[in-house]
């Protein structure tokens, strides 16, 4: 479901390397339905990868995800899933519906592992009277390997103590090419042009996918917060957070209004230090943030290039220093690697 960006890409990696999935695993990864926001295929037989645009384009089929659900458990076959390439809501709200029918997740789309609690609480429940799996490591910092690795730490008796990264890619872009004598604005605006952020920059400057990532991987460690319990800090003036004022007219207003985060940036700049957007989970005061903080030249949140995500974990066996990993975290490639992953974790898994 949603052959967009990271969609479209997810498909075109299963077409090349399928074959060789079979040859090193015996898996046969079949796809059997396609839906975008419009209209859907839905095929008895696995649809041919090499033409499901054209497929998708002649279908007079109106999307209906209540049907695709249905077409997907009336199939032969002992096991399917649904992969959900979406941002919105739509989906999620049926994740509990489809496990219950035994059907298995995989997943890049936070809204519901960040959404309400009691949803994500259930749907564990769920899992294990029909033992559908759910996988969601493109949730968390594209095709890092961050959930998987959290949960290596607490399956083996680790005891998490915090969790700190930075975790957006734009964010990142942002702030590690933001020097003294730069405005934020004019960084903003470079990031927009080079297609880094999201049409609407006041998307990722509200600073909520943080709060979104960051509440996902405190959920895993047993957690129960909402995401309103996340303090986050936005970083789009009071005066321009109106979503009826124009992205064009934000890019052009937001240097009046920025002078307090300039003269921040300038500031630390003259300490020897940096402002990064971070996400932090402290286990033992049970709290979660997302907000701008100033870290010294010499730390490994300092030194990231371009969209490069870094995660710290501290926990009972790392400590110091913690264990960290770091690497691309936006883009629709590695994006439909993590997701490509899961599918393959997931068949790997049933298959035992």
């Amino acid at each position: 479901i949603g052959p967009g960006t990271v969609g479209s890409v997810l498909l075109e990696q299963i077409e090349t390397h399928a074959h060789k999935l079979i040859e090193k695993y015996a898996i046969d990864i079949r796809v059997y339905a396609i839906a975008n926001s419009r209209k859907m295929v839905l095929g008895q037989e696995a649809l041919h990868l090499g033409s499901w645009k054209q497929q998708l384009d002649e279908s007079h089929t109106p999307v209906s995800l209540d049907r695709f659900g249905s077409h997907l458990k009336s199939l032969d076959t002992d096991h399917v899933a649904v992969v959900d390439c979406t941002a919105g809501d739509e989906a999620p709200a049926l994740y509990s519906t489809w496990a219950a029918g035994g059907v298995h997740i995989v997943t890049p789309n936070k809204k519901f592992v960040s959404g309400p609690f009691p949803r994500y609480r259930d749907l564990t429940f769920i899992q294990k009277q029909s033992n559908a799996q759910f996988f969601y490591e493109g949730t968390v910092g594209a095709g890092l390997p961050v959930i998987s690795s959290l949960k290596t730490l607490l399956d083996t008796g680790d005891q998490i103590r915090t969790i700190e990264g930075v975790f957006s890619g734009t964010l990142s872009y942002i702030f590690n090419n933001l020097g003294a004598t730069d405005s934020f604005a004019d960084v903003v605006r470079s990031a927009q042009n080079a297609g880094y952020t999201e049409p609407d920059p006041r998307d990722d400057l509200s600073g909520m996918d943080v709060a979104r990532k960051i509440l996902i991987l405190a959920r895993e460690c047993g957690c129960e917060m909402e995401l309103s319990d996340v303090a986050t800090q936005s970083l789009v003036p009071e005066a321009l957070r109106d979503a009826s004022i124009p992205v064009e007219d934000f890019l052009d207003r937001l240097a009046e209004h920025s002078a307090d985060l300039d003269g921040e940036i300038k500031d630390a700049a003259k300490q020897g230090s940096v402002l990064r957007f971070v996400g932090k989970y402290d286990a033992v005061a049970n709290k979660c943030e997302a907000v701008l903080r100033r870290f010294s030249s010499d730390h490994p949140f300092a030194n990231l290039s371009g969209t490069e995500n870094i995660v710290s974990f501290r926990s009972g066996r790392y400590d110091d220093p913690p264990l960290k990993v770091n690497g691309p975290g936006a883009g629709p490639d590695v994006t439909a690697a993590g997701v490509f992953g899961d599918i393959i974790q997931l068949i790997l898994r049933i298959k035992k």
